[in-house]
């Protein structure tokens, strides 16, 4: 049984555009479709940025859809234009596979793919209909059906062309690419809708007059509005660069400390595009956050929620002890300082290291977190150096001051921090 998906995307902000608004609400209420988006296979994981289509895919599914997610095995070896200033390197085959095995794990903890229901997730890869098609086959069957002004016309072409560096002939085909791809899973796969961005409005509709060209069949096309946030940071990046969503590159720890630091300005927004919470909860939930913004419950839901559908309960119960035993002010427990561990660098210690005079001295030296001995003495002087959380200026630590009979938290001034762990 379907519910009504449109609604849905409406209430949550996730229309930019649709093809055929009627229609499409029709269909998506007589029963179960099949609907794809594609994701770029540059990188061997997906980032914070494709949270936005994995969710649509997610919510898809849930309302009894069918979704594909497919992969661009062959247009990852073109790429799109869209959004760069100048050519992308292409892939070699190898990559290309290595990449394809990455982005397939990741998408599993989102979509249903093993379960055998009728709507049962799907991931394709376009080279594999795209790379035994011949160039002559390819521009009769496609080429023929797409004009050059309809390409033209497209704004990240415009501005590619605009650019210093130009556009290739590579780059400019994409449109054809992805438009058959889109005819391809019509013919072969009943899917009658493709969503993305609203940067991919031109390509999305290129497949969906290919279908009517070519097939006299009816296609859909969904967008997105795109997401920037209001302080004019590029979403789902930070200094060192883009969140991942695979723990191997991103800790689920950060994933959680950065949603905690979303303006209140975008939590309502991410609240309804990221997590799975009922609109009219999340209306209630930032009415009571709005009357006290200082508390910060919206964005502490949002880290929760979200990173418990990306990293599931364990990663959410971990963050929020590691926040805890490094902001909350508490007593640190053993619980507390295990969370910690491949969040903060740490360093393993024999028992017979307590024993040693000015032991402190010594960790602080083994740790990077002071330069030298004589440095570490000025730093301890100058009460910059906490341990467990509480300012200290001993030169030596016994085994009394163990957490959990295991663990010693040092750190330098407010943010640098160090784990050791005794071995026992």
């Amino acid at each position: 049984m379907t519910t009504d998906a449109l609604a849905e995307f409406e209430a949550r902000g996730l229309i930019h555009d649709t093809t055929e608004r009627e229609a499409l609400a029709e269909a998506l209420q007589a029963g179960m479709i099949t609907v794809y988006v594609g994701f770029d296979p540059t990188a061997d994981s997906l980032h914070l940025g494709n949270l936005v289509p994995i969710m649509a895919l997610r919510r898809m599914q849930l309302a009894g859809h069918k979704p594909i997610a497919l992969v661009g095995g062959s247009t990852g070896m073109v790429g799109d234009p869209g959004g760069r200033s100048e050519e992308r390197n292409l892939l070699d085959e190898e990559t290309l596979a290595h990449n394809l095995k990455g982005i397939s794990g990741v998408l599993r903890r989102f979509l249903d793919f093993d379960s055998g229901a009728e709507n049962a997730a799907e991931m394709v890869n376009n080279f594999d209909w795209t790379g035994p098609v011949g160039v002559i086959d390819f521009l009769r069957d496609v080429g023929k059906h797409v004009t050059v002004n309809q390409m033209m016309a497209k704004d990240s072409v415009k501005s590619r062309l605009e650019s210093e560096n130009g556009i290739s002939f590579t780059e400019f085909s994409y449109m054809l690419l992805q438009a058959f791809d889109f005819w391809w899973l019509y013919e072969n796969k009943n899917c009658i809708m493709q969503m993305g961005g609203s940067d991919q409005w031109g390509n999305i509709t290129a497949g969906t007059d290919l279908v009517r060209k070519r097939s006299q069949g009816q296609a859909f096309a969904l967008t997105w509005p795109l997401l920037t946030r209001s302080d004019g940071a590029k979403f789902g990046k930070t200094a060192d660069g883009a969140i991942w969503l695979t723990a191997d590159r991103t800790l689920p720890y950060e994933i959680h400390q950065y949603f905690l630091r979303v303006p209140d300005a975008d939590v309502g927004r991410m609240l309804l595009w990221f997590t799975l919470l009922p609109v009219d909860e999340i209306h209630l939930l930032m009415a009571e956050h709005d009357s006290a913004p200082d508390q910060r419950m919206a964005q502490r839901r949002l880290a929760d929620e979200a990173l418990t559908i990306i990293h599931g309960d364990a990663a959410v119960r971990q963050s929020n002890l590691a926040a805890d035993a490094l902001f909350g002010g508490n007593e640190l427990t053993g619980e507390m300082a295990e969370s910690l561990r491949g969040i903060v660098p740490e360093t393993i210690v024999a028992t017979a290291a307590l024993d040693e005079e000015q032991n402190l001295i010594g960790l602080l030296v083994s740790s990077g977190l002071c330069s030298s001995r004589g440095d570490a003495r000025r730093k301890i002087g100058e009460n910059q150096i906490s341990l467990n959380g509480t300012k200290t200026d001993v030169d030596h630590v016994g085994s009394g001051a163990l957490i959990d009979g295991r663990f010693l938290l040092l750190q330098r001034g407010k943010k640098a921090r160090h784990l050791v762990v005794v071995d026992n």
